[in-house]
């Protein structure tokens, strides 16, 4: 009876389920499997598992982890992507288990695999959406500091410049025009602020109508150039379905050194700007 039921899981799982000997050929591969690499039995029995479905830069690896597996008794759970009957890519997640003959010496793998792609697409999904602002698409406060965090901590790094940007007049956006126009304001600025940063450079939202930038490897001018480079492109009449708005935005930087704290770095360029607000509506008043 036992064995009429582990026969019919085998047959009727949904997973795929493989036994290869120490060789790496295939001794067992249930219809799951079979389907799967669109093969019947007798073109699988006797193949070498990784010419069959294992993607051909883990061939190597595949069969060198079969060998130990036997070698040594044991093996280990693992991922690995394999090749569908139309050469379509699965991450496959793989329960290996040693198996030995009556004489108790390990004589093959038995393998149960199961397609985990659209699981770890949704993870990673969901680990960049905790990652990104959601309107803009760009990095958030948190992914900016844990940015900034990693390459002060790098003792032999170079230093950071980071601008620290808060729009001038956008809560009249809001006010008048609607938040839906207000956050297409956001979402220009956001790309108009990459648009102005180097290629190696990380432009974060920092919250509300503020935005950060990180240049890995600038000084004090190359800041002062990319804050000039900001306000030229920020300013510019944004088109928008209320007509063309305009924003301003106050630009404050500061450079970080190996070994700075992130929190010290921001807030020094948050100082910087602010003080540029304070002189900006000074001469306006005048």
């Amino acid at each position: 009876m036992d064995v009429r039921l582990a026969h019919g899981f085998v047959e009727g799982t949904d997973a795929l389920v493989c036994v290869v000997d120490g060789a790496g050929r295939i001794l067992l591969a249930n219809p799951a499997l079979q389907r799967f690499t669109g093969r019947p039995p007798e073109r699988l029995l006797g193949e070498l598992f990784v010419d069959v479905f294992v993607a051909p830069e883990h061939r190597e690896l595949a069969l060198d982890a079969v060998a130990r597996a036997v070698d040594t008794g044991r093996a280990y759970p693992q991922e690995g992507d394999w090749l569908t009957a139309d050469g379509t890519r699965r991450l496959i997640a793989m329960r290996n288990n040693v198996l030995s003959g009556p004489d108790g010496r390990p004589f093959g793998v038995a393998t149960v695999g199961l397609d985990v792609t659209e699981q770890r697409r949704r993870e990673e999904a969901l680990a960049q959406r905790a990652r990104t602002d959601r309107l803009t698409g760009i990095p958030n406060r948190h992914t900016f500091f844990e940015e900034l965090g990693r390459r002060l901590a790098q003792e032999d790094g170079v230093p950071c410049g980071v601008l620290f940007c808060d729009l001038d007049g956008f809560k009249v956006v809001n006010d008048v025009h609607g938040h839906a126009v207000g956050d297409a304001v956001l979402a220009e600025v956001a790309a108009r602020l990459q648009a102005a940063a180097g290629g190696d450079d990380v432009v974060a939202r920092f919250g509300g109508d503020e935005f950060v930038v990180l240049c890995p490897g600038c000084e004090e001018d190359d800041v002062a150039e990319l804050a000039a480079r900001v306000r030229e492109r920020v300013t510019a009449p944004v088109p928008t379905v209320a007509g063309a708005l305009r924003v301003g935005v106050s630009v404050g930087g500061a450079v970080g050194r190996p070994g700075d704290a992130p929190d010290e770095v921001v807030a020094r360029a948050d100082r910087a700007m602010y003080g540029a607000k304070t002189r900006q509506r000074r001469r306006s008043e005048r």
